[in-house]
Formats: C-alpha cells, sequence, structure tokens
C-alpha cells in the first residue's frame, strides 16, 4: 500500500473538489482505501487506475460549460445561459471553464465548439453542461454526445424541454442554408440568385 492522503490532498491531485469526492463514495464510483476512527477518508492514489481519473501528473480533466446563440442581437440570450451554467457548476463546487459562441447552431466550425471537440477528443474534458440540447448544435448533437460516451466525458443538459427560442433560431439557420447554397450554385454575384435568395427567405419567414 503507498502512501494515504486526505481527502483534500487527493482532491487536488485529482483535480476535482472535496464534495465531488463524497458524491464518488455515495455513489460508489470511487471508495477510499480507507476510513479513520474518526471517520475521516483516506486514498492510496496508487490504486486509482480506472481512465474516468487523470494519471497522477497530467493536468487535470475540465469541467466545460457551454453557451451558445445564432447572433449578436441575441447577446442577452448569451449572458443568460453564461450565468446560468455558472450558478449551476458552483452550486455543485467543480471548477469550469465558459466557452461561448455566437453563430449558426448547424455551423461546426464555430471557435467554441472547436475548441470544445478538441478538448472531448484528447481526453481533457471530463465534464459539458449546456442549458439546452440544441445550444450545442442544431442538427449532428447525438454525436458529439456519442464521442463524450467514448472518451468518458459525462453530458449535463439542465433542461431537458424545447429551448423557447426554437422557432425563431431555425429561421435563421434555413435562411443561412439557403444564402450558402445558393450561393455556390449559381454565382453569388447573379441577379438571378440573388432574386431566388430573397424569395426564399421571404417563404421562409412567412413559414
Amino acid at each position: 500500500m503507498g502512501k494515504l492522503l486526505g481527502i483534500g490532498e487527493t482532491a487536488a491531485a485529482l483535480g476535482v473538489s472535496r464534495q465531488t469526492l463524497r458524491k464518488w463514495d455515495d455513489e460508489g464510483l470511487l471508495k477510499p482505501t480507507e476510513i479513520t476512527l474518526g471517520g475521516h477518508r483516506r486514498y492510496d492514489l496508487a490504486k486509482i487506475q480506472t481512465p474516468r481519473f487523470r494519471p497522477i501528473g497530467q493536468p487535470p480533466r475540465k469541467t466545460v460549460a457551454y453557451a451558445r446563440v445564432s447572433s449578436r442581437d441575441q447577446k442577452q440570450d448569451l449572458d443568460r445561459q453564461a450565468r446560468m451554467l455558472e450558478l449551476y457548476c458552483a452550486s455543485q463546487g467543480w471548477e469550469y471553464e465558459l466557452v461561448t459562441d455566437i453563430g449558426s447552431g448547424m455551423n461546426y466550425h464555430k471557435r467554441g465548439l472547436q475548441q470544445l471537440l478538441d478538448g472531448i477528443i484528447n481526453g481533457g474534458v471530463q465534464r459539458l453542461v449546456i442549458t439546452h440540447k440544441d445550444r450545442l448544435l442544431r442538427f449532428g448533437a447525438e454525436l458529439v454526445f456519442a464521442v463524450c460516451e467514448a472518451k468518458e466525458c459525462e453530458v449535463i443538459i439542465l433542461n431537458q424541454g424545447e429551448n423557447t427560442s426554437f422557432e425563431e433560431e431555425l429561421t435563421q439557420d434555413i435562411s443561412e442554408i439557403i444564402t450558402v447554397f445558393s450561393a455556390r450554385l449559381y454565382g453569388s454575384r447573379s441577379n438571378k440568385t440573388k432574386q431566388m435568395i430573397e424569395s426564399m427567405h421571404e417563404a421562409v419567414a412567412k413559414s
């Protein structure tokens, strides 16, 4: 048996809070090596081998809170999401990183999303927290969740219901797709293209 560490030293070594260690103990996820007569938990870090925990000496796996809106005029909603995520993570005792994006839910190349995906794939993200599923992506979120599962990254969705701005944002996403694909197909400088795009936009807005 190696040197036994107290809960504070163990939490620091694993990059989590004491509250998280107590929660893992209650859930049977990570039991202490022994409990002293005074009721204090003691851990032997040499015995913690499960890939859910980082090897000693490597950077701790992060909790990432991710928020997104489609356009800059939705800044208030972005701030609201950020506050909600921060309050939740703080209430759980987690150290976290807040990542925000402004861009369509159908755009896979947003800077924040790419940063998040790189962290998950590299095994550096332990937990992903979002307010709604469609804040991550409009379509394809399940694929990201599958990657999270493979990399043992927990996904927490605070609100399982539909986002209140669903219809408005979906309309913006569809308009963006119409513009991009029409321009690529016919040439963005074509008068015919511009007229067609305007007609499609009007049809989407009326639907």
